[in-house]
């Protein structure tokens, strides 16, 4: 433990009031023999910051000593100790405020346990000392107040009970820290921070909202103040070979004076600093950035703050009434680079410290108040114990001052204060013993004479809906090399939309590739990880970002090929049409009369309505033309193929009838001829009321033969209806071709077997190739080569059967006589 210390800043009052800050910042190593008694901690680098906060605390005690609505009649005093930057020094001289520093040898009187000397503590500045002194004094419920100390552990009451701050925990400044780099579009960030409890706890909750932000760190490393010139080269080499052009800085300002220097000899300052409240208001940082690497950072403070008469205090600084106060000595002579007369050798030729000079002529981080919110979380600490003794003094007018002070009774009034301060903030503490978190956006932003500036530009306050607690003023913001643009940061562009995004194998989540979406899906935003398929009805476009309607496709009268096939199937009709006018005009004349008129002329009607069903074919599929179409074209072919197989019975009955003995005729006359027809047409009509009845064909969009495009087709339905319906026609025409192959030779001169031979050879042939090519057509094509072959079969029959007649009756009529039909030397016209 070493020799005993008494503090550096002390003064007597009724109620003792306990501080621990950091008037230096390092200190000289040593080696310790175990063989005497360690001499005190030789301490190093003066901090004016120290000294401000110590200030601030004897401000605050000073103004309650004065008032009257505070602990009237009640004085507080306190004993401050400088704690040198070293955790194991802040926790000795913590000991040293609660037992005091006497020394206690042999046997004593007193009684083991007494009451502490001091009612609480204000201090540390960082975070691991106040964990270590929160560890130590917790048990005894001794209340400590930090200004500074952020990391989110010391939230934790069951390590921690009798610690409380004025000053946000980094739980909310690390969070706001992640949706600030998130706000800016920075996806890939490298992150440095202090290896200590304050860096490596912020840096932790960090790193965990920034995954669930979607941002990735290129590296995160840490260092501490004290650690070789070596490591802080190799995080320098890791910041220049990075490709990220943000750094996110959990750091202390003491540790950031380390970086800030081993940086400045290379000259980085491509670089946007995002950094922690422990810094980026520091006005000592912006001064030694002597080569600019930090301007344009921006990070998170909190609140700006004015306590009035504070500045005032701190500039009409006295000298102590110790002429051998070695921290006021070493404090003035660092203030006006001055040395009183008892430190000034031979060798030193400097001016002579008077103790008397004015603080308000000095330019320097003492006399510089931008940490002036950090002195006020002091203030607000005193004034927390303050009014928790006035409560527990029951002070009015005056205050019980035989009242017990206990320590477990002042934390637990200390927790449950409630106050404002002369400024109109109000305090108080949570159940973790924290304030209410908000902070101040902070820019760096140069100026002319080569001052920085730290300029709000917008607010964090965890208080608001989640998402109001951003809010970003409308001011010009500096970037790094002061520029005007945000600066971009992101280890892979954003992927437009058309695209999806696929990670790099083994890289973090923010590299990947962008790929464009397949045939028929698409991708409507920014960064999508997936492609959506368009609904059956739609396909994408050439950009994939959007779905259209894909197009309609059906055989459509508007279309060359629909035109023609539409053109042919009037031609047919309106030829068919003719034919029957012939025949009318000429029913009288023998060539008509021997071939059967009544056949003749029915046969011509159904070749009229087979032109016509092919029309049916042609439009847009609809329910009832799906269910005509098909069974208007097996009932007209069929009654087509009756009457064709009826002439050609005729003509078989009527060479047999000939014959001697032969009494054929009377068993196929004319009505034996229609009831032969009408049974005929019956059964296919009957197929087709059960195939309508059982699944009759419906309208069918088409998604699979072609990707972009909807063919609007009928299904059939039943496909056994169908072919039912194709077979029978089928039956139909195979018994009239081999009946007429059978009279193809009969020895009239006017033989229409040979015709009706022809013409079936045709329709067999016809619907033949028509099943490989219906089969393998796709679309409309196969609706296409469907009209084609009831077009081409239905011009088989009119053209075999009919034109010859034709010929006769127009051009030969003086062929067409009763004696040329019954010659008995047949003239062959084909």
């Amino acid at each position: 433990m070493g020799e005993p210390e008494n503090p550096q800043l002390s003064q007597d009052g009724n109620i003792i009031l306990g501080g621990i800050f950091s008037f230096h910042s390092s200190w000289k190593d040593r080696m310790d023999t175990y063989l005497h008694k360690p001499l005190p901690l030789q301490c190093t680098s003066l901090s004016f910051r120290g000294f401000q906060f110590a200030q601030a605390m004897l401000f605050a005690i000073e103004e309650i000593n004065n008032s009257t609505d505070l602990l009237p009649g009640v004085s507080l005093g306190y004993k401050i100790y400088d704690a040198c930057g070293s955790m194991a020094r802040s926790v000795k001289v913590a000991l040293t405020l609660t037992n005091g520093n006497e020394i206690v040898a042999g046997q004593s009187e007193r009684p083991c346990t007494r009451p502490s000397q001091v009612q609480a503590i204000i201090g540390e500045t960082s975070s691991s000392p106040c964990m270590a002194i929160a560890t130590v004094l917790g048990p005894f419920y001794i209340s400590m107040i930090s200004h500074f100390a952020t990391c989110a552990c010391l939230s934790d009451k069951t390590k921690y009970p009798s610690f409380l701050r004025t000053i946000p925990s980094d739980y909310y400044q690390s969070r706001a820290l992640a949706h600030l780099v998130k706000h800016f579009g920075w996806t890939w960030v490298g992150a440095i921070r202090t290896n200590d409890d304050y860096g490596n706890n912020g840096m932790a909750t960090f790193t965990e909202t920034a995954q669930q932000l979607g941002i990735c760190l290129e590296y995160s490393v840490s260092f501490f103040r004290t650690d070789p010139a070596d490591k802080i080269q190799k995080i320098i080499d890791i910041i220049k070979a990075s490709t990220s052009k943000v750094i996110v800085a959990f750091l202390s300002h003491m540790d950031m004076d380390v970086l800030m220097y081993g940086m400045s000899q290379h000259n980085l300052t491509e670089y946007q600093w995002v950094g922690s409240e422990g810094w980026i208001v520091d006005s000592e940082i912006a001064a030694l950035d002597i080569h600019h690497i930090l301007n344009g950072a921006i990070g998170l403070s909190i609140p700006k703050a004015h306590v009035s008469g504070l500045r005032e205090f701190m500039l009409n600084l006295k000298p102590l009434n110790s002429s051998n106060n070695e921290l006021f000595i070493e404090f003035w002579e660092a203030l006006f680079n001055c040395r009183f007369r008892q430190s000034i050798s031979s060798s030193d030729i400097q001016r002579e410290c008077t103790g008397h000079e004015d603080v308000t002529g000095v330019q320097n981080s003492y006399t510089d108040m931008s940490l002036m919110p950090i002195f006020n979380n002091v203030y607000k600490g005193v004034y927390a114990v303050a009014h928790a003794l006035h409560n527990i003094l029951s002070c009015n007018k005056t205050c019980n001052k035989t009242v017990p002070l206990e320590p477990f009774t002042i934390l637990q009034h200390i927790k449950n204060i409630y106050f404002k301060t002369k400024e109109g903030e109000e305090v108080y503490f949570n159940e973790n013993g924290d304030p209410a978190a908000k902070y101040e956006i902070i820019n760096w932003q140069p100026r002319e004479n080569g001052i920085v500036e730290f300029v709000t530009v917008g607010l964090y306050d965890i208080s608001l809906a989640a998402e109001k607690q951003l809010y970003l003023q409308n001011k010009s913001l500096i970037w790094a090399r002061n520029s005007k643009q945000v600066p971009v940061s992101v280890c892979s562009e954003k992927c437009p939309p058309g695209t999806r995004k696929v990670l790099q194998k083994g890289r973090p989540v923010c590299c990947y590739d962008c790929i464009r979406c397949a045939e028929g899906d698409i991708s409507n935003i920014t960064d999508s990880v997936t492609c959506v398929r368009c609904l059956p009805e739609y396909w994408s476009n050439e950009r994939r970002d959007a779905c259209i309607k894909k197009e309609a496709v059906f055989l459509s009268y508007e279309e060359i090929m629909g035109a023609l096939l539409t053109a042919a199937s009037v031609f047919g009709t309106c030829t068919t049409a003719g034919v029957v006018l012939i025949f009318f005009k000429h029913r009288k004349t023998p060539i008509v009369r021997a071939n059967n008129s009544e056949l003749s002329f029915l046969l011509l009607f159904s070749l009229t309505l087979c032109f016509l069903c092919s029309l049916t074919f042609i439009g847009q599929p609809s329910e009832w033309s799906c269910m005509l179409r098909h069974t208007a074209f097996g009932i007209t072919f069929v009654l087509c193929i009756s009457c064709v197989l009826g002439k050609t019975i005729v003509v078989l009955m009527a060479f047999r009838a000939k014959l001697p003995g032969s009494n054929m005729m009377k068993w196929f006359g004319q009505t034996q001829q229609r009831l032969c027809v009408l049974v005929f047409t019956l059964v296919q009509v009957i197929i087709c009321i059960v195939w309508l009845t059982i699944c009759p064909p419906f309208p069918f969009k088409n998604f699979k033969e072609f990707k972009d495009k909807i063919i609007l087709e009928c299904a059939l339905g039943s496909a056994v209806g169908y072919w039912a319906v194709l077979g029978y026609i089928g039956l139909l025409s195979v018994l009239c071709f081999i009946f007429a192959f059978l009279a193809r030779k009969l020895p009239d001169n006017f033989n229409e077997a040979k015709f009706i031979t022809f013409s079936m050879l045709i329709f067999c042939a016809v619907w033949i190739t028509f099943i490989p090519a219906y089969v393998s057509s796709p679309g409309k094509f196969s609706v296409a080569v469907e009209v084609f072959a009831i077009l081409a079969s239905s011009f088989g029959l009119l053209i075999c059967i009919f034109m010859p007649k034709c010929y006769i009756i127009l051009l030969k009529p003086e062929k067409n006589t009763k004696k040329n039909m019954m010659g008995k030397k047949a003239t062959h016209l084909f």
